[in-house]
């Protein structure tokens, strides 16, 4: 199905020079002498690459059908994840380069959110919000505040992330994945 520019959403995927794009943001822009376009930012869907393209106004391109899957995470064996479809039950094995900065925050039976286009499974998004304990962090000082900066601290899944200096080995914490791993309290 062809699409326009006139119909660009954010979060939209298009084709375009054979390659799969999300739409990351767009801009109409109508000067003062010449013909109106579209200023964009794409994400690729294969590589994770963002881009900045400008398209000519009614400019068309084939829509892509983005899927989200649910699905449970079962285990990796280093350098293959294994992951279940939670309604047909069917097995899933990525590589670890495919799954990526996302296998920082999956633990064992979490359900992830697999993206596909047209059978081609595109990437894996972990739950906005995990919870994990902490396996390793220097111990806070007397003296030190809430307020007062941070530390780093190792989870258990062996992902960084930086803390209060309150938090101590085997709290649990939850951490927003959505901008790399931020502390948002402890449970």
């Amino acid at each position: 199905m062809a699409i326009t520019t006139a119909q660009f959403k954010n979060g939209m995927a298009i084709q375009h020079d054979g390659k799969r794009w999300v739409i990351i943001e767009f801009q109409h822009v109508k000067p003062g002498k010449g013909g109106a376009f579209v200023r964009t930012k794409l994400k690729e869907l294969e590589s994770g690459r963002v881009v900045d393209y400008t398209f000519r106004a009614g400019e068309k391109f084939d829509d892509v059908r983005v899927e989200k899957r649910v699905m449970q995470y079962l285990y990796t064996d280093g350098s293959t994840y294994y992951f279940m479809d939670t309604n047909s039950y069917e097995q899933v094995e990525l590589d670890a380069d495919f799954v990526g900065a996302a296998a920082q925050w999956l633990k064992e039976n979490d359900e992830v959110e697999v993206l596909t286009a047209d059978g081609d499974y595109l990437g894996v998004e972990p739950p906005m919000f995990v919870e994990l304990e902490v396996t390793g962090t220097e111990p806070g000082f007397k003296g030190d505040t809430v307020q007062g900066g941070g530390k780093p601290a190792t989870m258990e899944t062996g992902a960084v992330v930086t803390v209060p200096m309150f938090v101590e080995i085997g709290d649990v914490l939850r951490i927003d994945t959505r901008d790399g791993g931020r502390y948002v309290t402890r449970v």
